[in-house]
């Protein structure tokens, strides 16, 4: 096991021990007290980014789909590593969202009719600026993410001055929220070539993501694939209220395929045409958006660039979410509130909190129904990368599947004490002279003027009385004269009020978060002096709850498994093993223990279990912890309760030194307990 240095023992070797393990987290992270800083913690994603695709391919993590065929760009197969570690992710998210907030979860279709998708605007505006080589057509760019790169590039050059510098940065800011008019102006404006030929670029127009797909063997029911998972709430929501017993506040969670048909598909997992979306739709009294556990995050610190702060090519800023919400940077408790639960997600699934911010969306790139909306960006090799969007999306796909359905979406509140109101209401007489007036529809468009809001009726009512006007009824043009129809005000006594629940949701791209999450595990150990190995020795530094495999069982030499006895052994350590529902890996291979450490390393395995000859006869194994490369010596026993208590943060490595034998893995003998 390497060179004569002894284990440590009593509290100076505790102390030793405590020393090397905040060193490595500290070197890991880039953070204070070594010689990287942040933003050299940063720098080494971009270094080490060849090196984790290596890793990723090699032991597939993930690679390229149909790639015997040569593959399709945007579409990516996990492998069995890969597999288990984002199915490990989701389960934690679960864990974070759905059990700890009381959710309730639905699973959606992944194809979706043509009229769930025009309501909720997709058909119409589900669209990306592409441009095109005007020599070479089948060279096709996304506009804003081109012009992201040039400004990028310009920032790069030497001899910027702090008036470009503020110019670059605001444009780049803005690129996804440009009209195709404005982009085109900036294209020109810059002379923005096409990258891989040089030769001129088309005029950006309109593409939309969507995959297109019929229905039937007819083919005459047009469908696509679903674009995002948040319409199969929306379309659920009345039913999933029922469940919850017709309360508010509540939330709905889904976790699914999503399909877009990307442009210019690249950057690995980052940009895909097929990937994994957990979203949260969390409706709300549209009046009160108070959240009960508010008071009790109040004081949790976020890293916040508001919209103000990049427009003029500000530094992120860091608030207390209280102070945020109460100066209105933040629009409100309960957005505020899943801010801090995803930044407790993500930090517990394995991101630097360092390399992790929320950014506001400018007012151009904003929806025009949303009231605030923030994303959550992890630092990578890619530079800031949107993994999260928490978003007050108000009221607007509830009221727009309601319209279109024809279906009674709204939120009926019980009150305890009746109030009396003021309504607008077509007169009795009007409603039977509109029927005539319209003969066969005439029914349509009088239940229609009954059932417009009050807001609507009034602004008809006040429109009606200067002149007539037109209006869209069933996708139909109708015009209703002047003086045509007769309102009425009268006192109404209400138990009920009804209002359609605004709605704050939290979006997360599972595959994005995965990728970063790799960068920021991803290290290269130092090869010891004597090594002649050539292969850089890569290690995942993956929280044990993520890890795709919590142990590995590595016998030190082939002829132990030869021995009925350690057969026995293996056999029962096993099964408890998985009973515990704890994943393992063996390797039984007749390569070194050190180059399998390192194979097993490299699947960011947190333990692994060694069984050499004495173990046999007193039943002893040793344990090994990945990051410390420290191990201890006990029975076999004993080691799956302990490893499912490790793996779920019910005891740490540092616990054990107290209760069993020890030494750093380069040691000859181990040290009792300390």
């Amino acid at each position: 096991f390497g060179s004569s240095r002894r284990g440590f023992s009593g509290a100076a070797g505790m102390a030793d021990f405590l020393d090397t393990s905040i060193t490595y987290y500290r070197r890991q992270a880039g953070g204070p007290g070594e010689a990287s800083s942040a933003g050299g913690g940063s720098d080494r994603f971009a270094r080490n980014q060849k090196e984790l695709a290596e890793l990723c391919k090699r032991r597939f993590f993930y690679r390229p789909a149909f790639d015997i065929y040569g593959g399709v760009a945007g579409f990516f197969t996990y492998g069995p590593p890969g597999c288990a570690l984002k199915n490990n992710l989701i389960r934690l998210w679960r864990q974070h969202f759905v059990i700890e907030e009381s959710l309730l979860e639905v699973e959606d279709t992944c194809i979706m009719q043509h009229q769930v998708l025009k309501a909720s605007g997709h058909v119409d505006r589900f669209n990306d600026f592409m441009v095109k080589d005007v020599v070479d057509e089948s060279k096709f760019y996304r506009a804003d993410k081109l012009l992201e790169e040039v400004m990028e590039a310009k920032l790069a050059e030497p001899g910027v001055t702090e008036a470009q510098r503020l110019e670059y940065t605001t444009v780049k800011a803005q690129a996804d929220a440009y009209s195709r008019q404005e982009i085109g102006a900036i294209f020109k404006k810059y002379g923005i070539k096409s990258p891989d030929s040089g030769n001129d670029l088309s005029e950006p127009y309109e593409f939309n993501l969507m995959f297109p797909t019929p229905i039937g063997p007819g083919g005459h029911l047009q469908g696509y694939l679903r674009p995002e998972t948040a319409q199969g709430i929306f379309l659920n929501y009345k039913y999933c209220c029922e469940q919850n017993s017709n309360r508010l506040p509540f939330g709905v969670a889904q976790v699914g395929r999503a399909f877009r048909n990307e442009i210019a598909p690249r950057a690995g997992l980052t940009r895909q045409r097929e990937f994994t979306q957990a979203e949260i739709e969390y409706f709300v009294n549209p009046k009160s958006k108070a959240h009960p556990k508010f008071a009790a995050i109040a004081d949790v610190t976020l890293t916040l660039f508001h919209s103000k702060e990049q427009l003029s090519a500000k530094d992120p800023t860091r608030w207390k979410v209280g102070d945020a919400v109460a100066q209105g940077v933040i629009n409100n408790e309960t957005l505020a509130y899943f801010m801090v639960r995803t930044q407790a997600f993500l930090i517990f699934a394995g991101v630097h909190e360092e390399q992790l911010r929320f950014r506001q969306h400018l007012p151009t790139e904003m929806a025009h129904y949303a009231s605030d909306c923030w994303d959550a960006e992890i630092f990578s090799s890619y530079g800031w990368l949107e993994c999260v969007g928490i978003a007050d999306r108000s009221c607007f796909d509830l009221n727009a599947h309601a319209q279109a359905a024809k279906c009674d979406l709204d939120f009926k509140e019980i009150l305890e004490t009746p109030v009396v109101m003021e309504v607008l209401s077509l007169t009795k007489a009007s409603g039977i002279a509109v029927m005539k007036a319209f003969g066969k529809d005439g029914k349509m468009m009088r239940q229609w003027i009954e059932a417009l809001p009050q807001q609507e009726m009034e602004s008809l009512e006040g429109k009606l009385k200067l002149g007539d006007t037109d209006v869209t009824v069933d996708k139909r043009t109708f015009t209703l004269k002047k003086g045509q129809l007769e309102f009425e005000r009268k006192q109404e006594k209400r138990t009920v009020n009804a209002f359609t629940p605004g709605v704050i949701e939290p979006s997360f791209g599972i595959d994005r978060i995965f990728s970063s999450i790799l960068e920021h595990a991803y290290y290269a150990r130092p090869k010891e002096d004597d090594s002649e190995d050539k292969q850089v020795r890569g290690v995942l530094a993956l929280s044990a709850r993520i890890a795709p495999y919590k142990c590995t069982i590595l016998p030190l030499d082939q002829r132990i498994t030869r021995d009925d006895r350690a057969v026995q052994l293996i056999g029962a350590f096993r099964s408890r093993l998985s009973t515990l529902g704890l994943s393992f890996t063996s390797d039984e291979s007749g390569a070194t223990i050190g180059r399998r450490y390192a194979r097993n390393d490299e699947l960011g395995i947190p333990f692994a279990v060694t069984l050499d000859f004495t173990t046999v006869e007193d039943g002893r194994a040793t344990l090994r912890e990945r990051d410390t490369m420290w191990q201890i010596r006990m029975h076999i026993d004993g080691m799956p309760d302990l490893i499912r208590n490790l793996c779920a943060g019910q005891a740490s490595w540092a616990d054990v030194f107290t209760k069993y034998d020890h030494r750093r893995s380069s040691a000859d003998e181990f040290s009792p307990p300390c």
